[in-house]
């Protein structure tokens, strides 16, 4: 037997792999090009699936040099999602994913000498940083569409479906009848989603405050501002890209009027606006309370219906098929294993529920006359 097979079955995978990701990323491309509205940033999505497709020419040329022909392999489920996102809401709406995939795809070809050699891992770093200049440009990206959505789907749904999960087990162990587990259950759903959506107000109200004291505080500074203070922000609007002379310039004009310059000191300092967060605390309240009470409502269903041991089976069984699909679309943002990320979800609500049922049934079992 030939010893150099294990070898060559490792580099096999690795090539298919490769291949796998650079068809993804030609796909993915081509879609944020055809949906994209601005033509500059079109063309540099048409220009790395471009650099994408010759990559995948590069791995299937090796592959072919081992003797083995290129099997029907189809854009993956992960990618097409993200296609359907873009067309659906913009590239924006995935463009924090795209990122995170392109520094993936540098630590991919790191440990890879054919692809050192080759160009692609260089090539996979400048990718990093256009996508990532790209996001940049993109108004309040770091607060975007896809990270609040992302952030309140899975606090949200997770976190109704779990608590309310181990508050049914709970009373459940304790022997209550199927109608007490009914009423409490619902009073969870309602009472969660309440707390959820005011914790979110709150905090979205706390973080425009906090931005609104910052304001306040550089108002105060420019009532008395200095020739330190005009360096400052020249600095920080060269820096931007203008000129020496226009940076002090516009400190000029900004500085002359006290009641903007608060706004655009904020604007270069704080790297932030006032109204930056002025529709975001309802939107995030009425998120939050609705992802949570689905969630929670998913243990809660089987008791409507029946009762007994028959309505806490299906309860465990209903709310572990729900975990295990949030764990596993999560995915479809780390680029995990689909499988490993939905078993750890259920593992840690199903652990969850087995504390709070059996510290119930210890309850009950205590207090019954």
């Amino acid at each position: 037997m030939r010893s150099d097979l294990p070898n060559e079955k490792y580099r096999l995978e690795q090539y298919l792999s490769n291949i796998q990701r650079e068809i993804d990323s030609v796909a993915l491309y081509h879609t944020l090009s055809d949906s994209e509205s601005k033509p500059e940033i079109a063309e540099v999505y048409r220009r790395l699936a471009a650099v994408e497709d010759a990559h995948a020419e590069f791995w299937k040329e090796r592959l072919t040099k081992l003797g083995h022909e290129l099997p029907n392999l189809s854009v993956g489920w992960r990618t097409r999602s993200l296609m359907w996102l873009a067309r659906r809401f913009g590239p924006d709406f995935v463009l924090p994913v795209v990122s995170s995939r392109e520094q993936a795809d540098v630590g991919h070809y790191s440990a890879q000498s054919e692809a050192i050699t080759g160009g692609l891992h260089a090539a996979e770093r400048s990718h990093a940083r256009i996508i990532g200049s790209v996001a940049a440009s993109v108004p309040n990206m770091s607060v975007g569409p896809l990270a609040n959505a992302l952030r309140a789907a899975v606090l949200g749904a997770n976190d109704g479906l779990a608590s309310n999960l181990s508050l049914v087990m709970g009373v459940a162990g304790a022997r209550l009848t199927s109608r007490a587990i009914l009423v409490t259950g619902v009073s969870g759903v309602i009472a969660g989603a309440c707390a959820m959506a005011m914790g979110e107000w709150l905090s979205v109200k706390t973080s425009r405050e906090s931005h609104h004291t910052n304001i306040d505080v550089e108002a105060r500074e420019l009532a008395e501002i200095s020739e330190e203070e005009r360096d400052q922000l020249a600095l920080i609007y060269s820096a931007k890209g203008l000129k020496e002379d226009e940076a002090r310039s516009l400190v000029r004009q900004l500085t002359a009027n006290l009641e903007g310059a608060p706004n655009a000191v904020a604007g270069g300092r704080l790297g932030s606006r006032s109204n930056e967060f002025a529709g975001y605390a309802w939107t995030a309240a009425m998120s939050s309370f609705l992802l949570f009470g689905t969630g929670a409502s998913i243990p809660v269903l089987p008791f409507i219906l029946l009762s007994g041991s028959s309505a806490v089976l299906a309860s465990i069984v209903i709310s572990s098929v729900v975990l295990f699909l949030i764990g596993a679309g999560v995915t479809l943002f780390t680029g995990r294993s689909l499988f490993l990320s939905g078993i750890r979800q259920l593992l840690v609500g199903l652990a969850a529920a087995g504390v709070t049922y059996a510290l119930g049934h210890a309850i009950g079992a205590s207090i019954t006359p």
